[in-house]
């Protein structure tokens, strides 16, 4: 599945919000094709009963804290990704080679699960960069989600240097959140129907 390349305007935009507040919101990231391509994907496979309940912590100190993260996983593997997949984890590719360039990140590749939140779920407010581990540097979240709207909730809240005044991100289908996976603190809102997404971390070498 052939994917636009990332205009050179979009790749500007996010690089200038990453090196300033740290995070980027970039609707219709992806093509409309390509992202039913992936909605249909992600249905599929959470049909097929293959995900996994997510845990807390890291190694040996994963934990089942359903009270702190109710939603459910599937890791994504890069050699056996189809179409849709493959044409998201290229345009992820692109914004990477665009983020070592500028800004020298040493990033050295992606790591993806598809995520689904079913009614009810939510993730208590949290860093992506574990305390002993710092190999996550870029959290990517995609969402693949038609017709969303407030009062289906799940809501991203991102806790800024204003933490009064959090960021609400609704998660539409073909939003693209970017954000510094030890710099922003973020959580999701209890959902009111199933919520998929693309969550993933750009990453240095471990």
């Amino acid at each position: 599945m052939a994917v636009p390349d990332l205009l050179p305007r979009t790749l500007s935009s996010i690089v200038d919000r990453l090196a300033g507040p740290g995070w980027a919101v970039c609707p219709e990231f992806i093509d409309r094709q390509t992202l039913i391509g992936l909605a249909a994907e992600a249905q599929r496979l959470w049909r097929e009963g293959v995900f996994r309940q997510a845990r807390i912590g890291i190694g040996a100190h994963r934990q089942l804290r359903p009270e702190i993260r109710s939603d459910h996983f599937l890791w994504l593997d890069e050699a056996t990704l189809n179409p849709a997949l493959a044409a998201y984890f290229a345009r992820i590719e692109t914004l990477r080679l665009a983020l070592n360039q500028v800004l020298c990140l040493g990033l050295f590749g992606f790591e993806s699960h598809v995520a689904v939140y079913p009614p009810g779920a939510f993730y208590r407010r949290h860093l992506d960069q574990f305390r002993d581990a710092s190999h996550r540097v870029v959290s990517c979240i995609l969402y693949l989600n038609s017709d969303w709207s407030p009062a289906d909730g799940g809501q991203l809240r991102l806790y800024l240097a204003d933490a009064a005044n959090p960021v609400d991100v609704l998660p539409e289908g073909g939003t693209l959140v970017v954000f510094l996976s030890d710099l922003i603190e973020h959580e999701v809102l209890p959902v009111r129907r199933e919520r998929f997404s693309l969550t993933g971390w750009l990453r240095r070498r471990a």
